[in-house]
């Protein structure tokens, strides 16, 4: 396992907005930094540890600094995804009537998706019809990360890196197509707009 340095010196962010940041790594991201034997508990025990944030920070990004706002209004990369991914198969999700079926995708993802895509039918990008509730939710997951991943890559890398690593590695989110970057802009101003809505207020 590399040696994590002490908290005491290089990172400048304020104590909340590192504890954040560390907090939000996905474990398996942490592993592949430190050992990949270590099980989930110890990693969690690592990133909730003051003392070891520091390192476990400059560990997976270096020096850089991860002060000021989050990314995505502090919100989870994932579910800033699944409002993406709902609105690219929002004709997907007009159709999803069936109490059953709406029940397997709302088990699958969560409520608020479906109605937030149908309300911005107009972005949908897809025109493949998807019938399968959990086909459906697994497209809304995929090409939602597709979408993050082509509005990431309009941020400076740094800023990239910080919501990747929240992320499992290999996610669809590194490696956006070039429809998913197409489309990325139009949806992320909509899904922006979301997540700042939904930030708790002082």
């Amino acid at each position: 396992m590399p040696a994590l340095l002490d908290s005491a010196s290089h990172c400048e962010a304020a104590p909340a907005d590192l504890a954040a940041f560390v907090s939000s790594i996905h474990p398996a991201r942490l592993a592949l930094s430190l050992d990949a034997a270590l099980s989930v508990a110890t990693l969690a025990r690592l990133q909730n540890s003051s003392r070891m944030r520091d390192g476990l920070a400059r560990l997976v990004l270096g020096d850089a600094d991860v002060a000021g706002p989050a990314p995505l209004f502090g919100q989870p990369a994932r579910r800033a995804a699944l409002f993406a991914g709902s609105i690219w198969h929002a004709r997907s999700l007009l159709k999803l009537i069936s109490g059953q079926d709406l029940g397997v995708f709302v088990d699958k993802l969560g409520a608020e998706f479906q109605p937030f895509g149908v309300r911005h039918i107009g972005l949908a990008v897809s025109t493949a019809l998807i019938v399968d509730p959990e086909q459906l939710s697994e497209a809304v997951e995929q090409d939602g990360l597709g979408c993050l991943g082509g509005w990431l890559a309009t941020l400076p890398e740094r800023e990239r890196q910080r919501v990747l690593l929240s992320l499992p590695p290999g996610s669809a989110a590194e490696q956006p197509s070039a429809a998913h970057r197409a489309a990325a802009d139009a949806i992320f101003a909509v899904v922006l707009t979301q997540l700042a809505l939904q930030v708790p207020q002082p």
